[in-house]
């Protein structure tokens, strides 16, 4: 409320400084206050998250949920997310008969790349036995980093990985798909002291391989699936969209990529990310062997191109929170103003399920719970 008056006041002020600086104030206290009730509605979401115990207190967790992160999840918050998961896997394995679930492993050996998992025991014995040069010591720490396992990033190489056995489950015929949900780690932009930290997030993937003539209609499809689906359980639809990705933002080795976003308050984040990957990532995997990779195309073999759908189960969780968040107000006297904080979740998402026996007794009553 101060800051509101300090703002009128200075405003007032400046409407006899001339037309140019008057609309120059207008448009800055108008951005103002929009910064300021964006942040504030996300203030009083991650404040009932932790009330409400979807989300473990602590200011860590606050700051992953608010950046698509994985957190601590409390009682309520993990029952959401499990909701959001079991109705994303419906959604991708009932709606075509030939999608089938994998599960990989969350490390890989001999991955040169990637993130590693080292042990810090024998980083110390390392560093602290006075007899090694530090020469030694480099070379010893580079040995133990290339023998180091890689944890994933993503889950497509494990469909990668998975498409040889799975042909025979579909007589080597096109198209058919391999979905998959799991934990991943990424490289944090949150550091301390100077060093990066690691973050966990849930991803949803699902990689369709389908016949090279047909790979650009297919992708059109799974993005207007997927944006049916994410628009089905919103309380408000018009905040999800889909958009292309833009030609300097591409993979490499993507044709087209596209993303199905939702309008937070400080902007729009990805969702899910749909990319039309051709071949190159298939072959790669595989060592190039095109013979053994090809599928029938009606009467021609091909070797398949990959569409990869990524989807980033915690930036949606935390979509459905803002999109079901309801700041209702009752007046209880003319100097007292009630804020209620309701989140209107979709049945199938909300953690907690309440059922009325309609049947018998007051109905008039029972149909006024809210």
């Amino acid at each position: 409320m101060f800051t509101y008056c300090v703002r009128r006041r200075v405003l007032q002020i400046r409407l006899h400084s001339g037309k140019h600086k008057t609309k120059w104030m207008l448009q800055l206290s108008r951005t103002f206050c929009t910064q300021g009730s964006e942040s504030d509605l996300t203030t009083t979401l991650l404040q009932l998250c932790v009330d409400r115990a979807f989300i473990a207190p602590g200011e860590f967790n606050s700051w992953a949920l608010r950046n698509g992160k994985s957190c601590s999840y409390g009682p309520l918050g993990e029952e959401l997310k499990k909701n959001i998961l079991e109705q994303w896997w419906n959604s991708v394995t009932r709606s075509k008969t030939q999608v089938f679930g994998i599960n990989s492993l969350h490390n890989v050996l001999n991955d040169k790349g990637g993130l590693k998992l080292v042990d810090v025991s024998a980083i110390g014995q390392f560093i602290s036995n006075e007899g090694l040069s530090k020469t030694q010591i480099l070379d010893r720490l580079q040995q133990l980093v290339h023998h180091s396992s890689s944890v994933r990033t993503n889950l497509l190489q494990g469909a990668l990985v998975q498409y040889l056995p799975s042909l025979e489950l579909v007589n080597r015929k096109l198209p058919f798909g391999l979905a998959e949900t799991g934990t991943c780690y990424q490289h944090s932009d949150q550091s301390i002291g100077g060093v990066g930290r690691t973050s966990e997030l849930t991803e949803a993937s699902l990689v369709w391989f389908c016949s090279p003539r047909t790979s650009s209609q297919w992708l059109d499809h799974w993005t207007r699936q997927r944006l049916k689906w994410w628009q089905k359980f919103a309380l408000s639809p018009s905040d999800f969209s889909s958009s292309d990705v833009e030609e300097g933002e591409l993979l490499d080795g993507a044709s087209r990529g596209v993303q199905v976003t939702y309008r937070f308050p400080w902007g729009s984040e990805a969702l899910e990310t749909l990319w039309n990957q051709g071949d190159s990532e298939l072959l790669k995997t595989h060592g190039n062997a095109k013979t053994k990779l090809q599928c029938k195309d009606g009467r021609k073999l091909v070797v398949p191109h990959v569409i990869a759908v990524k989807g980033n189960v915690d930036w949606g969780l935390l979509a459905y929170l803002f999109n079901a968040l309801q700041l209702e107000k009752k007046v209880l006297s003319k100097q007292r103003i009630h804020q209620r904080k309701v989140l209107k979740l979709h049945p199938n998402l909300a953690p907690v399920k309440v059922a009325l026996d309609m049947g018998r007794g007051a109905t008039i009553e029972l149909r006024q719970v809210r």
